[in-house]
């Protein structure tokens, strides 16, 4: 842009290398997101420290981002109200009987969860304290417990409602209602090789198995979760046939989580009621503050066009959409293991987007391509925040669990690449569904 001091390249240069040393320096990443705009806010005569501040405001000003704190409150109230029990007890007569039958009970409940919270740190936290205890108990080995209840957690970002698709559809302008339906598909996948994992360890280390339940247990079960496997419907179904928005549904989600939680099943008192919003706080304020840092960050890319002097030499490499399609998934794959999913949703798919709209690449698709890439970075260090969870509440360390972690990882890799290659796969319900939503 003319007239400023510092061209794109000097301006990345200070942005990027301030940023990476904080975090050399364990400066936590929302917070050197901010400090790292600052050098160049004091630099440019036509910029001001206050810019930062009205930047980040400028990010919070949006309505779609109130449903990131009423989804987070949603998985709350389900853990203390009883909701994740009901839906436990139908898994174990589901899958309960398959070779490794905790775990696979563990991927099938993280489907359940993952359509109605949307939150993978939320999932990691709650299935972490009822699963891995309960694994090793049973002979499970503890890397196994752990990878197995880190890998899982992931898809609640990739199976809808998830946060990281309210986000990107906020931020780079993309049907929630399209992502929404394009997540489901990929979803059950990812759940399904992971249950394959999960079989394939059981055989070769005998891990044991639950007697297979009868129909009469798996129908009562079912009838006990109805009211809760409904919460999925009605967020997902409400916002795809326009009865409300991302944001309204978010919060019917919360009232009908607080009605099952209060007068259905009848397990959450006033205390845990205030429990659930004290924790939703604390994680809401966690991430919108990541929200707004992030934000300012990319106003800054944008003001020096710093995203077009990046993907110059890349456009000249030729690429066509698939080719596009893997190097995207490489850059999400790369900075998931150093950037939470927000910012880097914010910020590299700012900068990315350019690249896909030259080879007609669907943003659709573009959108779920980043988001499961992204979903890899929850699990593999240093970042790897479900992972570490998952390591906390089991008492081991992070390197003790990575093997199993890379393993189970494999298979779902293996759906990125499908993904890539024949994106039909993201796009044949919303445009089956919803074809209006698509370009």
């Amino acid at each position: 842009m003319g007239g400023n001091i510092l061209s794109p390249g000097s301006a990345a240069e200070i942005l990027f290398g301030v940023f990476f040393l904080l975090l050399i320096l364990r400066v936590p990443v929302a917070v050197a997101l901010g400090l790292a705009c600052l050098p160049i806010l004091l630099i440019e005569p036509r910029l001001s420290p206050t810019t930062l501040a009205q930047e980040t405001f400028n990010a919070y000003n949006s309505f779609i981002l109130l449903a990131v704190p009423f989804f987070l409150l949603t998985a709350n109230l389900m853990n203390i109200g009883g909701i994740t029990d009901r839906l436990m007890t139908f898994s174990r007569s589901l899958v309960g009987h398959f070779p490794g039958g905790l775990a696979q009970i563990n991927v099938v409940l993280s489907i359940f969860f993952a359509g109605i919270s949307g939150s993978s740190t939320a999932d990691a936290a709650s299935q972490s304290k009822i699963f891995i205890e309960a694994q090793r108990k049973e002979g499970y080995d503890d890397s196994f417990s752990v990878a197995i209840t880190a890998v899982s957690a992931v898809l609640a970002v990739i199976i809808p409602p998830s946060i990281l698709m309210i986000v990107w559809g906020g931020v780079l302008t993309v049907s929630i209602g399209a992502l929404f339906l394009a997540g489901i598909i990929p979803g059950l996948l990812i759940g399904l090789v992971q249950m394959g994992t999960v079989h394939a360890y059981a055989r070769a280390r005998g891990y044991p198995t639950y007697p297979r339940a009868t129909m009469l247990e798996v129908f009562r079960s079912f009838l006990v979760s109805i009211p809760a496997l409904t919460t999925p419907l009605i967020i997902i179904g409400g916002k795809i046939f326009g009865w409300f928005t991302a944001t309204e549904s978010a919060c019917i989600a919360v009232l009908y989580a607080g009605f099952l939680s209060l007068l259905v099943y009848r397990e959450m008192n006033w205390r845990g009621l205030l429990d659930a919003l004290g924790e939703t706080g604390r994680l809401a304020g966690v991430t919108l503050f990541c929200v707004g840092t992030a934000s300012a960050f990319g106003w800054l890319l944008a003001f020096y066009e710093i995203p077009q002097a990046l993907l110059s030499n890349v456009r000249s490499w030729g690429m066509g959409e698939v080719g596009v399609g893997f190097f995207i998934a490489f850059v999400f794959l790369a900075v998931g293991c150093f950037l939470d999913a927000i910012p880097a949703i914010i910020i590299v798919g700012a900068i990315l987007q350019p690249l896909t709209q030259g080879v007609g690449m669907d943003p659709v698709h573009f959108a779920m391509i980043g988001i499961i890439s992204l979903a890899f970075g929850l699990v593999t260090p240093p970042y790897g925040l479900c992972l570490m969870i998952a390591c906390s509440v089991a008492g081991i360390r992070v390197a003790d669990a990575l093997r199993d972690t890379v393993i189970m990882l494999t298979p779902m890799l293996a759906v990125l690449v499908l993904i890539i290659l024949f994106p039909s796969i993201v796009l044949f319900l919303p445009s089956l569904i919803s074809p209006e939503f698509l370009r």
